[in-house]
């Protein structure tokens, strides 16, 4: 019982939860959020990356939906919940059918869906190839970065397999300052390969492009390796093609055999999640029954934990987490909503009352 007179502590009147509205946004939408803003997103990806290293998130591993009629195709579920200033819970939902390439189609699309914070309500269903792609890159870019420091900065890069996700590494690299004397292109297509040359000869990137003849000449001539296929299971086994020690961002995680693994310094995004499915890093676990050939995370090297030797090999092999489509997708619909552009689906939530 408060005194009269005195002064009572005011009591802090929590906001009453409401449905937020629900949105869909386009993929030119996500695009123009995006377009020429690589070293924004990468800035923001890092910061993901040590939100995530501290602790400040929530990331399952992924679920995989196979399918016995078709063995090379799946669909992925990424759970994930991030902190930090903008908090944001939600799924990435991204299928994999590499037939469509020869139907004219692109091999991946996504849809991503995003949760409020404090009532769980999805308030955003987003086309979300374009975000993986640009999370994807933004990762690529900062590892291409921060791995490369100590060592002599790559000039010679190289592609092998040159879809959607390396024409999207290229752009970021070449928007957060990266140029090079020498392009390598290498892919099982000869046609995806004049395609990406073509591609590269139409932008303002300096130096020579080259298609190469075979994955070994490529990375033979490279200071820096991108790997973007589409590999089940390894296929370049041949530790002597990296004696000049180049950093190698393995993006697509299953191209390269055991043994060169155990001769590299060895960075992965998140260590639960990209030793499973048989990526390369979990086949050197089974063959070795350790994680010893595991240096750290990028996070640690963000954190100056871990350093990047410059006398041998070092690879990058990011599983892909789902708090980074998360923060680039949030990010992505605040933009929207600047731009006063953001297309609301009127009584999305229509049962509201719980007894009518």
């Amino acid at each position: 019982m408060t005194a009269v007179g005195s002064t009572a502590p005011e009591s802090v009147v929590a906001a009453p939860l409401t449905v937020p509205p629900f949105a869909v946004v386009s993929g030119a939408q996500v695009q123009q959020a995006l377009q020429g803003r690589e070293a924004q997103i990468m800035d923001l990806v890092e910061a993901t990356y040590r939100l995530h290293g501290a602790g400040d998130s929530v990331n399952p591993p992924s679920y995989f939906l196979r399918f016995p009629d078709r063995p090379s195709s799946r669909i992925i579920a990424l759970p994930a919940s991030i902190g930090g200033p903008s908090p944001v819970d939600g799924l990435k939902w991204i299928s994999s059918f590499p037939t469509n390439v020869a139907a004219g189609i692109p091999r991946a699309s996504a849809v991503l869906i995003l949760n409020d914070h404090d009532t769980g309500y999805p308030f955003a269903c987003m086309e979300s190839s374009i975000i993986s792609a640009a999370r994807t890159a933004a990762s690529a870019a900062l590892a291409a970065d921060r791995l490369s420091r100590g060592r002599p900065r790559p000039m010679r890069v190289g592609f092998i397999g040159v879809g959607l996700i390396a024409r999207y590494i290229h752009t970021f690299l070449a928007g957060t300052g990266w140029s090079f004397a020498e392009i390598g292109v290498f892919d099982l297509s000869a046609d995806s390969a004049a395609g990406f040359r073509g591609y590269l000869e139409q932008t303002d990137t300096a130096g020579r492009v080259t298609v190469h003849d075979s994955a070994e000449e490529l990375i033979r001539s490279s200071d820096l390796v991108v790997f973007a296929t589409v590999a089940g299971e390894p296929h370049v086994h041949d530790v002597s093609w990296f004696d000049h020690n180049p950093l190698v961002l393995h993006v697509s995680l299953r191209d390269l055999a055991p043994e060169i693994l155990l001769a590299s310094t060895n960075i992965v995004d998140d260590v639960e999640q990209c030793l499973k499915a048989n990526t390369s890093p979990h086949l050197v676990e089974q063959l070795t029954g350790n994680r010893d050939f595991l240096a750290g995370t990028l996070d640690d090297v963000l954190a100056g934990r871990v350093t990047v030797p410059a006398d041998r090999p070092v690879v990058f092999s990011p599983f892909g987490l789902g708090v980074l489509d998360l923060a680039v997708g949030k990010h992505v619909y605040d933009e929207v909503v600047r731009s006063g552009e953001l297309h609301v689906v009127e009584d999305f939530f229509h049962e509201l009352r719980r007894y009518g």
